[in-house]
């Protein structure tokens, strides 16, 4: 996968805020019906400083391991809150551009407009692949909400200055919830549906579950291949 949009990476902080800014009007927030064969999950470590970006294409809707590749590279970007994009954007879009199968959606494990200028990893890369995308986050970057029930597919709304800009899901019965939000081309009840339908024993999704593991260093199943870069 390559992207179809591209920008400096390496730049001040308000530059940075200014190409988000930018790139939020590209957003498509509408889900076009087309085959779900590939989903993929998308996971970033900092292993000894350096960035390493893992991803793992499992297929849909029965999500057995198909395909992985990852990512290893030098960060130059610091890290600051609401500009993580551009601190592991580059090592993610390596990774992803030596896939050896194109997916048909990305969940990252991170944001999507549930981000103070709606422009987390999962909309900035999105927009930048042109591709069905969706975030799905451990932990609240920003806005307000309730609590949803303790059943597995109960949810309640991120609110940000009356706007919603996501939804806290029950992945499982009785855990923690996850923060899902659009990324790009695609509707919130749509991600939501999809997440659910990739978690079923866990709180995360299982495309993340695997990303994270070889972000971690752990290698694919057995006879499957991983592409290094």
């Amino acid at each position: 996968m390559k992207p179809r949009i591209s920008h400096e990476w390496d730049v001040p902080t308000e530059k940075a805020m200014a190409i988000q800014r930018s790139l939020v009007d590209q957003v498509i927030l509408t889900w076009e019906e087309h085959p779900m064969e590939m989903v993929a999950g998308i996971d970033v470590g900092f292993p000894e400083g350096r960035g390493r970006a893992a991803v793992a294409v499992l297929s849909f809707p029965d999500l057995e391991f198909i395909d992985s590749a990852r990512a290893e590279i030098e960060i130059s970007f610091p890290y600051i809150p609401g500009l993580l994009a551009f601190r592991e954007g580059p090592v993610v879009l390596a990774a992803l551009e030596h896939l050896s199968t194109e997916p048909d959606l990305l969940i990252f494990d991170g944001h999507g407009l549930a981000h103070p200028r709606r422009m987390g990893l999962a909309t900035h890369m999105g927009v930048l692949l042109d591709t069905p995308s969706i975030g799905c986050a451990k932990s609240r970057l920003v806005g307000t909400h309730r609590e949803p029930g303790p059943s597995k597919g109960s949810h309640t709304w991120l609110y940000d200055e009356g706007e919603v800009i996501g939804a806290v899901l029950r992945t499982r019965d009785e855990v923690n919830s996850v923060y899902v939000s659009i990324g790009h081309r695609i509707d919130l009840e749509k991600a939501m549906d999809f997440v659910l339908r990739c978690c079923p024993k866990y709180r995360l999704t299982e495309p993340i579950r695997w990303a994270h593991r070889l972000a971690s260093g752990k290698e694919p199943p057995k006879g499957r291949q991983l592409s290094l870069f």
